[in-house]
């Protein structure tokens, strides 16, 4: 049984969207956007056309409507009852670009896929973005969490950050008005990131496909790429690997209904089958129990977890 009314919102909002572009869906199914392929329903997804198309929906929307911001869907777990409120989905047509902006600066969209940045960074001899090949997922989830991998993150490359607030007043942000740390950002509340500006430095085409080239390696050989994953399940505690942590506490392999944590690489929490978003969960929940009751570490998600569980199928967050 769903537990949201996407046709009652939008009768709700009714002529308030009238001057809208985008796309509006009630019940949405988040199992057909997470790279998990799970997940509840979305009461009602918004895929503005544009930046003015954004602004334009969010003076529209009342105040009181949960408003959820979502990228591509790829370090996302979304419970099975789905997400009440609006689920703003920024589509590629309005965010997806990705363009020369001066020397050895690049803007992209928020929903551009970071190996594009790195393409674009090798096509124009810029230096410093070859690390983006191996991350998965869009830009605008990079800039919140500080995506990074083979030594370098974002924040190293980050100039500016354009973004809309929730009464859809355009901002622009420093490198230093993000406050970043390690997987984690801290902006003013309530900010959809838009476009990005960042910069690297000249390097030879040559290194810079070499770089790439270790990345892609890298990802293939050691990382479950071809299943349906989120990526890295946990964060790094400060000084050790998460996923030697989790291979020392014995849960490389352990599987819960259809979720596993990876043979191949046992930060990777993958669906092998049919898994629910509780499957998911509770599998991520028990991974960290055992971790903790093993070595005294407690692990923190990485995976962004959204939405409401079913009646009688709740979770409680392991706590020692």
């Amino acid at each position: 049984m769903k537990q949201v009314d996407g046709e009652k919102l939008l009768a709700r909002l009714g002529s308030a969207m009238e001057a809208v572009r985008g796309k509006l869906t009630p019940d949405a199914p988040m199992d057909r956007v997470t790279w998990f392929r799970a997940g509840g329903l979305a009461e009602l997804m918004f895929q503005p056309h544009d930046v003015d198309d954004l602004v334009t929906f969010l003076k529209a929307l009342p105040e009181d409507v949960p408003l959820t911001v979502i990228g591509v869907g790829s370090n996302l777990l979304v419970r099975d009852g789905g997400i009440k409120g609006v689920v703003l989905r920024l589509s590629a047509k309005g965010f997806g670009d990705v363009e020369l902006a001066g020397e050895n600066r690049i803007r992209a969209g928020a929903i551009c896929p970071d190996k594009n940045i790195a393409a674009m960074a090798l096509d124009n001899s810029i230096g410093g973005f070859a690390f983006y090949y191996g991350i998965p997922g869009s830009i605008g989830g990079a800039i919140r969490m500080n995506a990074g991998a083979n030594g370098t993150e974002t924040r190293e490359r980050l100039v500016e950050v354009e973004a809309v607030d929730r009464k859809g007043n355009r901002i622009t942000l420093s490198n230093a008005d993000m406050h970043y740390s390690y997987r984690h950002s801290a902006p003013p509340e309530g900010l959809i990131f838009t476009h990005g500006l960042f910069e690297g430095f000249a390097e030879e085409k040559a290194k810079i496909r070499a770089e790439m080239d270790a990345v892609r390696h890298h990802r293939e050989t050691v990382q479950p790429v071809r299943e349906k994953t989120g990526g890295s399940t946990f964060k790094n505690p400060e000084g050790h690997s998460a996923w030697k942590l989790i291979d020392e506490a014995g849960c490389r392999g352990l599987q819960i209904g259809g979720a596993q944590m990876s043979p191949l690489h046992c930060n990777f929490m993958i669906n092998i089958g049919h898994a629910s978003a509780y499957d998911l969960e509770k599998l991520g929940e028990t991974v960290r129990q055992r971790v903790y009751e093993h070595s005294g570490i407690l692990l923190e998600w990485e995976i962004k977890r959204l939405g409401s569980f079913m009646p009688g199928a709740e979770i409680a967050a392991f706590h020692p």
